[in-house]
């Protein structure tokens, strides 16, 4: 009973934590992301997916630009674009999505008018033809007069920077002391950036277009009301419906006293005319998007000042003028979307009032979510205590359906959105905690494993090994597998000039990341030689990439070496130089020695020709070689031939390469190296030196850095004097390991 009291309360301290996530006394931004993440999952799975052609963008598209030059365009420019949508093709509401704080200096009439007052003060043609002129030059008073007396709304914004206060605001929807007494956390606001106060007056509205920024930086909410100095201002999308629908007034709703408490603050909805707009517990409303980008039709702006349009297409529509270029910075992330344009967003608002579309998440929802993790929670915690395994998931698998079930009903049927994401991570941890307390004792296995291949293999490889820990011995078996050695150039060298303590600090930090490279790519440590790593793929765990993983550790060492060398330097220490031999093939791996120590090593032909093959490295100049056996095995890494050769120790010649990286990442003009070089190869085993020579020295030339290049040509340059057989087939030997 004391083991079951045990696992019960650390369940109950689990649930506890999620409590206080969800009573907001704590915040857990894993839980909030994920939270996102399964409200972005409903909306993806159940949008029409449909283009609504009630709302029309006028989009400042790159075409646009194209033809009416960049922006911001001149304000007489912009008033034919209000006229042509309003008079010629009638639609019913314009909203910009634009703002127009900065007066328009482009006419110049500031500079005629400068020279009216000095140089041409006594001109009086001069003065008679500015005052003839001057009215035909004021582009923003020309706006003005054109959006007048028509249902145009302009945007602005709200920004957090304090005291930045440009333009003018439009009056606010709601007055300051309208929530006096209500605890309601609106979204609030130290600055603006408002339009030309002749442009507000004359408009027949005006909203913001501040969306709401959750904690992954995805837009999925709009502030209905956000506060300014007391008093609240509507968004863009609201005050074109409001216009819409004849500018009625804006009503808080609550719920009625009789099903909460009189202390309850919360805003649950808002009321203009006929439609009830559902707000969150900072009076946001959840955007209703109906698909990607284009849900609604899309015209450019100059094919509406040039009359390109059909007409049916603007008649007695909504339009938001906004922009989609790049430049212009109007691109936002959505979850429909990581690059959508914000004019968008206000055309899903509207349509979600209009349809009565938009997702309800009233303050009590945070109640509720409390209540129901705690019931949820405290049985579960309870009920995993007494069950068996297959009983306990059955029991989870029951209750995630549950859960998700459910909450998919409450959003498709009631549109309302419940939290997910927390009670389901909360029902998986539980259970996986449970699951890891009752079958505590498998650690045992665990360690074993850890005691035998723990010195060798790195720790994520132990935990996979320790679920099977019957697969796995120290027995020694044959096996195909790819063993890599590396060894440092001038190591006696280097150890001669170094204190033992500095040369004891110089390995310890070169052989830590090295080490984590190969335990990076799922490589097992043979052992340290010295200066020498001796490392192998395939064993204890199989491994059917393991020529690859070998290779890419290898690359990958070869890289570490260079901001390692960059801290040797910074420490007065001489930087390091290695190289790199890998082979595959059949090898015999096992616990080997003598009864006084023994090691879980490999053997075989093919770990020798591996340690030849570092060797040769130096010869060749470069940092790695494999053997074509591992070639073989690697398609999409790029190799070059460097040579066919004879080692020691064998009678046959093996072809050797050296990995430059991945298809994807070789630059093209490192493949027009590798053709080049194939081709003086072919010249060279023919024996025909000039052309080979040259062909080297011209590779030699564009890439001075590349030692192969020079090997080949003091190659050349040995060659030439000996006397070669008649059969020579172009295999170099070489006599020394």
């Amino acid at each position: 009973m004391n083991k079951h009291v045990v696992r019960m309360l650390l369940g109950l301290a689990v649930v506890a934590v999620f409590l206080l996530h969800g009573a907001r006394a704590v915040r857990f931004d894993v839980i909030d992301r994920l939270e996102a993440f399964a409200y972005d999952v409903r909306l993806l799975v159940t949008m029409p997916r449909t283009v609504d052609p009630r709302i029309v963008i006028v989009d400042i598209d790159e075409k646009s630009l194209a033809e009416e030059g960049h922006w911001p365009w001149r304000r007489d420019r912009v008033a034919d674009l209000v006229g042509a949508l309003v008079d010629r093709y009638g639609v019913r509401v314009v909203g910009f999505d634009v703002v127009f704080a900065e007066r328009d200096q482009s006419s110049g009439l500031g500079v005629l008018r400068q020279l009216a007052e000095t140089e041409l003060k006594d001109n009086a043609g001069y003065q008679g033809a500015l005052q003839t002129l001057a009215p035909r030059l004021e582009f923003d008073r020309i706006f003005a007069e054109r959006i007048r007396g028509r249902p145009v709304v302009l945007g602005y914004y709200f920004t957090q920077t304090v005291g930045l206060d440009i333009g003018a605001l439009p009056p606010p929807v709601l007055p300051a002391g309208t929530f006096k007494g209500r605890n309601i956390a609106f979204v609030q606001f130290p600055g603006y950036g408002g339009n030309l106060p002749e442009l507000q007056t004359a408009a027949a509205g005006a909203g913001h277009f501040t969306p709401w920024t959750d904690v992954d930086g995805v837009h999925r909410a709009v502030p209905m009301l956000a506060e300014y100095k007391g008093a609240y201002y509507e968004p863009l999308a609201l005050a074109v419906v409001r216009l819409l629908l004849d500018s009625p007034q804006v009503k808080p709703g609550y719920p009625s006293e009789a099903l909460f408490n009189r202390n309850y603050p919360g805003l649950e909805w808002l009321e203009a005319g006929p439609l009830r707009i559902p707000v969150d517990e900072r009076v946001n409303a959840l955007v209703p998007y109906r698909g990607g980008h284009h849900s609604f039709p899309y015209v450019s702006a100059s094919d509406v000042l040039h009359e390109r349009v059909p007409p049916e297409t603007l008649k007695d529509r909504i339009v938001l003028v906004g922009t989609t270029a790049p430049g212009l910075q109007d691109l936002r992330s959505t979850p429909v979307g990581t690059v959508y344009p914000g004019v968008e967003i206000h055309a899903n608002l509207i349509a979600g009032m209009l349809d009565g579309t938009i997702k309800q998440k009233p303050p009590y929802v945070l109640g509720a979510e409390v209540v129901l993790l705690a019931v949820a929670g405290v049985l579960l915690a309870v009920c995993f205590a007494f069950l068996t395994p297959l009983r306990a998931t059955v029991l989870t698998l029951a209750v995630l359906g549950g859960v998700f079930g459910l909450n998919l009903l409450v959003w498709s049927q009631g549109n309302l959105v419940l939290p997910m994401a927390s009670g389901l991570l909360m029902v998986v941890l539980l259970y996986a905690f449970n699951m890891t307390y009752g079958y505590f004792v498998e650690t045992l296995a665990k360690r074993q494993i850890s005691d035998r291949f723990g010195q060798y293999v790195p720790p994520e490889l132990v935990d996979e090994m320790s679920r099977h820990p019957e697969r796995f011995s120290m027995e020694s078996e044959a096996r195909e597998m790819t063993v890599l050695f590396t060894d440092v150039r001038g190591f006696t060298t280097i150890s001669e000039s170094l204190e033992p303590q500095i040369l004891q600090r110089l390995m310890n930090e070169y052989l830590t990341p090295m080490t984590r490279v190969i335990h990076g790519h799922r490589g097992t440590i043979d052992k340290y030689m010295g200066d020498a790593i001796m490392a192998f793929w395939g064993a204890p765990i199989t491994d059917a990439d393991h020529a690859r993983n070998a290779v890419l550790a290898g690359l990958d060492m070869l890289k570490a070496l260079e901001p390692l060398n960059a801290e040797f330097r910074g420490k007065g220490w001489p930087p390091l130089s290695i190289g790199v031999g890998v082979n595959s093939g059949p090898m015999t791996v096992g616990n080997m020695g003598s009864e006084v120590r023994v090691a879980y090593t490999v053997m075989g032909d093919t770990v020798n020709l591996a340690s030849r093959l570092e060797g040769l490295s130096k010869k060749y100049r470069v940092g790695m070689i494999v053997g074509e056996a591992t070639k073989a095995l690697v398609p999409d890494v790029v190799f070059i031939e460097l040579d066919r050769v004879r080692v020691k120790g064998k009678d046959a010649p093996v072809a050797i390469f050296e990995p430059l990286g991945l298809q994807s990442e070789v630059p093209k003009d490192r493949l027009d190296q590798i053709k080049l070089h194939q081709q003086a190869l072919k010249f060279y085993r023919a024996r025909d030196w000039d052309k080979a020579e040259l062909q080297w020295i011209n590779l030699q030339r564009a890439d001075p850095g590349r030692g192969l290049y020079i090997a080949y040509l003091e190659r050349i340059a040995e060659l030439r004097g000996k006397d070669l057989p008649s059969g020579w087939d172009g295999v170099y030997d070489f006599e020394s390991k």
